[in-house]
């Protein structure tokens, strides 16, 4: 990476990015709640109730919360940490099929009391 002139690019993008998205990205929320379902990017802080969750957990945690067999009040439904297939426990489902690297993406699609995955390729 020694040469790259990452700032360049970062300016670059910031001056084509149309401002619509900019504000749309702005605004969205870290985390949402469905039914029996918690959904955010990273997973959630082990004992500490879901709306008292730090915004830096819900984006950026992987331990504790992984290897937690804790009751979280719903299942937490997350990516952020890849594995090859979507990773099903009583307390999380981890959907993050690393679509950068493997070229898979995967979608939980979530109906009644049923969840299933599909991926593309």
């Amino acid at each position: 990476m020694a040469g790259r002139n990452f700032s360049a690019v970062q300016a670059a993008f910031r001056a084509r990015f149309p401002k619509a998205h900019r504000d749309f990205l702005e605004t969205l929320k870290v985390s949402a709640t469905m039914g029996d379902y918690f959904f955010c990017h990273a997973g959630v802080r082990p004992g500490v109730a879901l709306d008292r969750q730090k915004r830096d957990d819900l984006l950026s945690i992987r331990e504790p919360f992984l290897s937690s067999e804790t009751e979280h009040g719903k299942v937490v439904v997350h990516g952020h940490t890849p594995s090859v297939a979507p990773e099903v426990r009583a307390n999380r489902m981890g959907i993050d099929t690393a679509a950068y690297a493997t070229g898979r993406l995967t979608c939980l699609i979530l109906e009644k009391d049923q969840g299933r995955f599909l991926d593309a390729r």
